[in-house]
């Protein structure tokens, strides 16, 4: 609120209104706040309630009937159009300005390359601080399209069985949490000998359609259709029955997961981008789509990997800069007009490109081993739908550990469910190369939250905060093996 000046605050409720007022004396050019439900409660000459606003905009246009034209004919695509804030997981966050021509140039790609219509709908749940949820409202806007708002993270399944969306746009961490009830649901009917050869069969027939899709070859439709009948029309009656494909950005999933949910007949189109990006900057398409990466780059967005293996991107979805910090910015756009991202990845020769972790996230051993944690924490999660989180941790040191969380229903079987993650990491450790392997982990008391300030809003980690957090948990796993 400082850093960017603003002299009003629009909040939800009353229990919002209480943060501001709570801090009202750091924010001296904050001039009202307006509460959208419940009483104005507070100084009446600083808050004030929607009616009052309707109510003095409605004064305001009697006298100012043409301002709002001139206003918008006045606008400048190079201006800026909003201030986002970014997550603040590598240090403070900083105030991202996108202009108008940003925001215009991720629409027409969204519309272009998802191909989505009038008739289309989503239901939308990632919180409106983020650059990829007010990309997607954006682009239905645009295009005519319907978005429906979820109730809140908990209701999201009845949610999507009242809508029906025909696309969701989701950050991994939901696709792990569905995985994860799927994979349950299955495993209690796989109790029945029945059941178990059902379920095996499916999968193993959707897996078999979804290579030969991939391959651009003819899937047995009758094998897959008794199956689908079987097991994978529930799997997608779970999200309303209509989905065309689900849109996963804002961190990495795994490939695992995103070939499982293709073998049940739903597409997860993973992209890539960033605040600074305005959202996207690559992304997989419904023709043209390859698991394990982030797509190809949008129509006028070029992609170099540096000699370090960073990430620099070009084109129309460049944000102006950083507000207020000239020197931040310098640092990640260069003349050339470059955007630096600070991650890591490589293009492949089919033009995909790959993300394999953020630059800052890079783990370098006391033996000089470089490793990106997030590669092993996705397939750990990926291998045990038990486990929440993951973050592993070891700069500077020996061996790789690791802090793991627990989902809400195996904290409850807390012994089963050791024992499923014992399981789980010891089958990662034997792909992994040597150094690479979790030699130690410790399950944490409670899952990782964003009350808690462990998590963003969009649900990434806060990888700092949880190693401090924990750092008597972290030390003991190295001082055991002193």
């Amino acid at each position: 609120m400082r850093d960017s000046g603003a002299v009003l605050a629009i909040v939800e409720d009353e229990k919002q209104l209480g943060k501001l007022l709570a801090v009202r004396g750091a924010m001296p050019g904050l001039k009202k706040v307006v509460v959208m439900s419940g009483g104005a409660a507070g100084d009446s000459d600083w808050v004030i309630s929607l009616d009052q606003l309707r109510a003095s905009g409605a004064r305001w246009l009697e006298v100012n009937a043409r301002r709002l034209d001139e206003i918008a004919g006045a606008i400048d695509p190079a201006g800026a159009a909003t201030i986002i804030y970014t997550s603040g997981t590598t240090g403070p966050p900083k105030g991202v300005i996108i202009t108008h021509a940003n925001l215009v140039f991720e629409c027409r790609a969204v519309e272009d390359l998802l191909g989505l219509g009038a008739g289309d709908e989503q239901l939308l749940f990632l919180p409106l601080a983020h650059s990829f949820a007010r990309v997607v409202e954006w682009a239905c806007i645009a295009i005519g399209a319907s978005t429906a708002f979820a109730e809140s993270m908990n209701t999201l399944v009845a949610d999507m069985a009242e809508v029906k969306p025909t696309f969701v746009a989701a950050v991994p961490r939901v696709f792990e949490k569905a995985y994860a009830k799927i994979q349950a649901t299955f495993a209690e009917k796989r109790k029945s000998p029945i059941g178990r050869r059902v379920i095996d069969w499916a999968l193993a027939v959707g897996r078999e359609r979804s290579r030969r899709q991939r391959a651009g070859q003819r899937a047995d439709g009758l094998r897959f259709g008794l199956a689908d009948k079987l097991v994978f029309a529930k799997v997608r009656q779970t999200f309303g029955g209509r989905i065309r494909f689900f849109v996963s950005g804002g961190a990495p999933l795994a490939a695992e997961i995103a070939e499982f949910f293709h073998a049940a007949g739903l597409l997860i189109l993973e992209g890539y981008g960033l605040t600074e990006t305005t959202a996207a900057g690559t992304i997989n398409r419904a023709d043209d789509y390859k698991f394990g990466t982030v797509g190809t780059p949008l129509p006028g967005v070029e992609i170099r990997i540096a000699d370090d293996g960073e990430i620099l991107i070009r084109g129309g979805n460049i944000m102006q800069g950083y507000w207020n910090q000239p020197q931040a910015t310098a640092e990640v756009l260069d003349p050339d007009g470059w955007f630096h991202s600070g991650d890591i990845g490589v293009v492949e020769a089919s033009g995909h490109v790959r993300i394999t972790d953020r630059k800052k996230d890079i783990i370098v051993t006391a033996g000089g081993k470089n490793i990106a944690p997030q590669n092993i924490e996705n397939e750990l999660k990926a291998a045990c739908p038990l486990i929440s989180q993951v973050v592993v941790i070891g700069d500077r040191q020996k061996y790789l550990v690791a802090l793991i969380t627990l989902g809400e229903d195996a904290a409850r079987d807390r012994p089963g469910a050791e024992s499923a993650v014992k399981a789980a990491v010891d089958k990662l450790n034997q792909k992994l190369a040597s150094y690479e392997t979790i030699k130690r982990y410790r399950i944490l008391p409670r899952d990782l939250s964003e009350e808690e300030g462990e998590l963003t809003p969009s649900l990434k980690v806060k990888r700092k905060i949880v190693a401090d957090r924990y750092k008597s948990e972290i030390a003991s796993m190295y001082v055991e093996s002193a």
